[in-house]
This record gives structure tokens, C-alpha cells and sequence, in this order.
């Protein structure tokens, strides 16, 4: 009989949390009891996984006992707190918040690229920024090819990266606009509803966002390139859901692009979608609810020497958070 596990999602009622759920259904991860976890305003709230009904129970330092694999969705803080505590608990914690990504002592992972570092893990793995597993899906076949040295982008990330009211305001501002009424703001400082917010995290003193500095500090880390250099600008975009990154690459060695497609072609987790003459390329929508990253718009950079010029796009609550954090259990379940 092959082994089942014990598995906890924390913060369960959150869109990752939810979609944790649907991606350990969808593929048969091996689960003998599943525990959902949130706070007390969640309390007793019942979810269906399969045929079964499990009510929502809330989160406490005795709610790991017996758990496998917990899989945390929910903000740093809670992630600090009680990752510790289910850890000493025997759990093996997946964690998608940014607690523990810069943390030497915890491996930040995308199975595709350094699945090979999970299995050091002391208890603690790290899922990557969800614009940064995006990208990193993309440019780390190319950086196996040719070799990668710095990077320009600019990412266009759906407001549903700022969560369950964030979807709320853009649909509230469309049917405002609409009715010629003025638009409310609570979640973005400026109106996101037909407009463009360059403004993802907080400023720091560099003048750079706090998410803009992810893609090279955990860059660096997921593939090993302590060299690595990322210069980019993070964009909200009035797009509901899956983000979208503009890459131009620098690398070591000559680019040729019919070794690129041929490498994305053969890359896990990447859908090579680059017919510029029947008008195909990545788009959000179409990624929407899938697995694989999408990239095309593939062209020799012609600012940068040994430059590639591209264009992905990833659901980033898949890819993004929940299917990656699913894919690192799979990892150590086998």
C-alpha cells in the first residue's frame, strides 16, 4: 500500500488556500487526512474537498499534531509565528509567504529548477515571489543554454496578487465608471480601473518596490547565480487574474533563437506560444487556470549584446503559489 500523509493548509479560506485545496485534488496528492486552518472570523466554516465536507478549524499551536505536510497561505507574521511551532510538531512546512525566502537556513525552491535543494530542508521550505517563479520558469532554460548575466523587466501583475478585495474595487470602479459615478479607492492609492499603477510593495530608499527587488535576491538564490543582476519595474495592471512579464536577457554566450524555442520547447512547465503571424502569444487570459507558464515573443535583443528579448505569462496563484507549494510536497512524498 503506498503511503498517504496528513496534510494542513493554513490560512485555507484565502485564494491560495483555496486553490491548494483544488490543486491536491486535481492531482491525487496522497492525502489520508486534510486539516484546513484559518483564523476565528473563518471558524466553522465547512469546504468541500472530493466528496467530503471539512469544517474549517482554527489556527492554534496544538493544530499540527500529526501533520505531515503544512502548507501555509497566509501573511509573514502568522508564517513566523507558527511555521516554528508545526515544524517541532514533526510537519514539514511549504511556506508561500516572503518569512522565510532570504533565510540561508531555508531552500526556496521551484521544483522544475532546484527541486534537488528541497530534500536539505529543515523543515522549512520557501515558495518563491509569484512574479519571480513566473519569470524564472522562462529564463532559467535559457540561462542553461546560454548563460545568463542581467536582466531588464517590467512585470504586469492582476490585481488579484493583492488578494479578495483588491478584485472587488476594480469591478466596483469599472461599474462606477460606467454609471458616471466617482470611483472609490481602498486597496491602491489611485484609481486601478482603466489605468496602470507602477506601484507593487512598498518604496525603498533605492527608489526601487520592495517586490521589484525579489526577482534578482531570490534569482540569485533559485538558481544559484550569486552574480545575478535584475532591473525591474513592477506594474499592477486592471487584469483580474495571472501575470505577465516583459524580459530583455543579457548571457554569457551568443544567442541563437532556434536553440531558444528548442530549449523552451523542451522545458517542464513552459508552453512555447510565439506565431507572430497568426497573432499568437501569451496572454493572461488564455493562462488563466492552467498549469504551464506561456512564453513567446522571442527576438534578439537589439540593445544588448548576447541579448533575448521575451515576453510569459503564468497564473500566479497557480504557478505562482499554490500548484509550486504542491509540487514541492510531491517532491518529498515520493
Amino acid at each position: 500500500m503506498s503511503k498517504t500523509f496528513h496534510v494542513a493548509i493554513v490560512g485555507a479560506t484565502g485564494a491560495v488556500g483555496l486553490e491548494i485545496m483544488q490543486v491536491l485534488e486535481r492531482r491525487n496528492f496522497p492525502i489520508s487526512k486534510l486539516t484546513l486552518l484559518a483564523s476565528s472570523r473563518s471558524l466553522g466554516r465547512s469546504l468541500s474537498f472530493g466528496d467530503q465536507k471539512i469544517v474549517v478549524r482554527e489556527l492554534n499551536d496544538s493544530a499540527f499534531l500529526g501533520v505531515d505536510f503544512a502548507l501555509f497561505s497566509a501573511n509573514g507574521k502568522i508564517s513566523q509565528k507558527y511555521a516554528p511551532i508545526a515544524r517541532e510538531a514533526g510537519a514539514i512546512v511549504i511556506d508561500n509567504s516572503s518569512a522565510f525566502r532570504m533565510d540561508l537556513q531555508v531552500p526556496l525552491v521551484i521544483p522544475e529548477i532546484n527541486g534537488a535543494d528541497a530534500k536539505q530542508h529543515q523543515g522549512i521550505i520557501a515558495n518563491p515571489n509569484c512574479t519571480t517563479a513566473i519569470t524564472l520558469m522562462g529564463l532559467y532554460p535559457l540561462h542553461c543554454a546560454f548563460g545568463v548575466k542581467r536582466i531588464f523587466a517590467s512585470s504586469y501583475q492582476a490585481v488579484s496578487g493583492s488578494g479578495a478585495q483588491a478584485i472587488q474595487e476594480l469591478e466596483q470602479q469599472v461599474r462606477s465608471i460606467g454609471k458616471g459615478e466617482s470611483v472609490e479607492k481602498q486597496v491602491y492609492p489611485h484609481q486601478i480601473a482603466f489605468n496602470v499603477l507602477p506601484h507593487v510593495d512598498a518604496f525603498l530608499d533605492s527608489g526601487y518596490t520592495k517586490e521589484e527587488m525579489k526577482m534578482q535576491n531570490e534569482g540569485r538564490r533559485i538558481m544559484h547565480l550569486p552574480q545575478f543582476r535584475a532591473s525591474v519595474t513592477c506594474v499592477r495592471v486592471p487584469v483580474y487574474r495571472a501575470h505577465s512579464i516583459a524580459v530583455s536577457a543579457e548571457f554569457e554566450k551568443s544567442v541563437s533563437l532556434d536553440v531558444a524555442r528548442s530549449v523552451l520547447m523542451r522545458a517542464p512547465g513552459i508552453k512555447l506560444v510565439d506565431d507572430t503571424v497568426s497573432n499568437l502569444y501569451p496572454l493572461p487570459l488564455n493562462v488563466e487556470g492552467k498549469d504551464a507558464c506561456e512564453v513567446g515573443r522571442l527576438r534578439l535583443d537589439c540593445a544588448l549584446d548576447n541579448g533575448l528579448a521575451f515576453w510569459i505569462c503564468g497564473d500566479q496563484l497557480l504557478k505562482g503559489a499554490a500548484l509550486n507549494a504542491v509540487q514541492i510536497a510531491e517532491l518529498l512524498a515520493h
